[in-house]
C-alpha cells in the first residue's frame, strides 16, 4: 500500500487513495488480489483456473502497448498510478479536462493498419480451422493429410470478401470502396478522405464542429451535407502524415537532448 501511494504521488498524500486502500485492507497477497479481480469480472471456474485466466488477461489485454510479459506488470502498475494521479487532480480542479477533439489526441488509421487487422483476425480463423480439422481426423484414427487439414481458399476468400463488400473486422462498414474517378481532383479528394468511426445517427456536435487544430491538417470546407456532415472530412491538399519510427531511434534522440530515465 505504501508503494502504491508513493507511485501515485511522493509529494502529496491524497485522502481518496487512503480511503480506497483501507477498504481493501483484507487483501494481503498477490494471489488474493488476482482472485478478487477475477470474481469481479465474472470468471467462475476453479481458483487455479481463475488465477491463470486473470494473469493472462492482465498480460495480454491490460495496456498491451506497454508489454505482454510478466516483467511488464510493474510498468503497467506505474502507468495506472499516473492515470489515478491525473484523475484525482482533474476532479479537484487542479488540472483541466483534456480536449478529446484536439487533433493531438487523435490518430489516423491508414490502409496498412486496416489490412493488418483484417489479416490478423482471418489468420486466427485459419489456425482454428486447421486445429479443428486435425483433431477431428486424429479422433477417427486416420493419418492426417495436409490438403485435408488446410482449406487452401479459406484465408483468401475471407480477405477477398471484405475487400469486395467493405465489411471489415469489428463490424465496420464501407472501409473498402470503389475509387471515384470522375476527374483527377475528385480522385485525390477520395484518397484523402477521413471518416470518423462515430455513428451518423447521433448528434455528436463537438465531433462534427470545426476545431482550431484542424487548420492545415483537414479541409475546413469539404464535408458532405446531411447526417455525415463533420464526420466525413478530407485532409488538406498539402497535408502529410508522419510515418512510424522505430522506438529505439526515438529513445536515442531523446537521450541525446538530455532525457533521463526515472
Amino acid at each position: 500500500d505504501e508503494e502504491i501511494t508513493k507511485f501515485i504521488s511522493s509529494e502529496q498524500q491524497y485522502d481518496e487513495i487512503i480511503l480506497n486502500l483501507v477498504e481493501f485492507v483484507s487483501i494481503k497477497t498477490e494471489e488474493e488480489a488476482l482472485d478478487y479481480i477475477a470474481k469481479k469480472v465474472g470468471i467462475t471456474q476453479s481458483k487455479e483456473v481463475r488465477l491463470e485466466r486473470m494473469k493472462e488477461i492482465l498480460d495480454k489485454y491490460l495496456l498491451p502497448h506497454i508489454g505482454i510479459t510478466q516483467e511488464d506488470r510493474i510498468d503497467k502498475a506505474h502507468n495506472l498510478c499516473k492515470l489515478l494521479k491525473k484523475f484525482i487532480k482533474t476532479t479537484r480542479g487542479e488540472l483541466g479536462i483534456d480536449d478529446k477533439d484536439h487533433y493531438m489526441n487523435k490518430g489516423l488509421r491508414l490502409s496498412g493498419d486496416l489490412l493488418l487487422d483484417l489479416i490478423r483476425v482471418n489468420f486466427k480463423v485459419l489456425v482454428s480451422d486447421i486445429l479443428y480439422n486435425f483433431q477431428r481426423i486424429i479422433k477417427r484414427g486416420k493419418l492426417p493429410s495436409i490438403r485435408v487439414i488446410i482449406r487452401d481458399k479459406l484465408l483468401t476468400s475471407r480477405i477477398y470478401s471484405s475487400m469486395a463488400t467493405g465489411e471489415w473486422v469489428g463490424g465496420r462498414q464501407g472501409v473498402s470502396q470503389r475509387m471515384s474517378r470522375t476527374n483527377f481532383l475528385d480522385m485525390v479528394s477520395h484518397l484523402q478522405r477521413v471518416v470518423s468511426p462515430l455513428s451518423s445517427s447521433q448528434e455528436n456536435f463537438q465531433a462534427r464542429a470545426l476545431h482550431c487544430t484542424h487548420i492545415g491538417r483537414l479541409c475546413p470546407i469539404e464535408t458532405p451535407e446531411g447526417t455525415n456532415i463533420g464526420l466525413r472530412k478530407n485532409m488538406a491538399m498539402l497535408c502529410s502524415l508522419s510515418q512510424a519510427v522505430p522506438e529505439e531511434e526515438v529513445l536515442e534522440k531523446l537521450h541525446s537532448i538530455g532525457l533521463r530515465e526515472a
